[in-house]
């Protein structure tokens, strides 16, 4: 009897090590890809992305209707970006984007307490940082399990980028067009202008279009859209920019 009982316990605690090998090889595949994410965000800090998993993703889709689709899209610098446009953006998407490390707590509760009684994200409350943590890295399904991963990408960016190559890179790799990406091919898609010469109009007007950018057309002008710019316009010069 003693014997059976002592290899029930060698069975049990061979068991128990098994589950601690495997807690400790997802920890160690954990750790692995939080490095290669901080490592890219490094890189990033100084060098232009080249492409953006968001972009990935659209050139797959226009490619499944035209295998010779291409997207529409030309880095520019940071000085050369209206500042109507920077103001414009910030207005539109995080008015708090100079004063917050990442995160707007505010309106996180916000979104949370209306989640939680819809029963499934139907609010967002994404920062400028938020938002580019997305567009470089992630899919744009709508879990708990990615906004956490969002998340911990945000505040790498936030340590390791300042608040300007933040926005250089959110301006040069959003969508603002069916496969058009950033700033430039924007100006000359919607206005037949550079980034740099865009007035305070067509600047809120283009971040107007930024929550969905595939539904206007150069040209558009919705009621939605017309309020909205309005809006955006009254707000431009209250919000401070790098």
């Amino acid at each position: 009897m003693r014997s059976k009982t002592q290899g029930t316990r060698r069975k049990g605690q061979r068991f128990i090590r098994w589950i601690g090998y495997g807690v400790l090889l997802v920890l160690a595949a954990f750790v692995l890809v939080q490095l290669w994410f901080a490592a890219q965000v490094w890189y990033w800090a100084g060098n232009n992305p080249q492409s953006t998993a968001f972009m990935r993703a659209r050139i797959a889709v226009l490619r499944e209707d035209d295998p010779r689709a291409r997207l529409t899209h030309r880095w520019v610098a940071y000085r050369r970006i209206s500042v109507h446009l920077k103001r414009a953006v910030v207005a539109a998407e995080d008015a708090k984007f100079m004063s917050h490390s990442g995160f707007d707590w505010d309106q996180i509760r916000k979104a949370v307490k209306r989640n939680v009684r819809e029963g499934e994200i139907v609010r967002g409350a994404s920062t400028i940082t938020q938002q580019l943590a997305k567009n470089l890295f992630l899919s744009g399904e709508r879990t708990w399990w990615r906004k956490g991963q969002e998340a911990l990408i945000t505040i790498m960016l936030e340590t390791l980028m300042s608040k300007r190559r933040i926005l250089e890179i959110y301006l040069n790799v959003i969508e603002w067009g069916d496969g058009v990406f950033g700033a430039e091919a924007a100006a000359r898609h919607h206005f037949g202008e550079s980034a740099a010469r865009l007035d305070p109009e067509q600047a809120a007007r283009l971040a107007a279009m930024v929550p969905s950018p595939r539904r206007y057309l150069p040209g558009s002008y919705t009621p939605y859209l017309a309020r909205r710019t309005a809006v955006i316009l009254a707000r431009m010069n209250a919000v401070r920019v790098p």
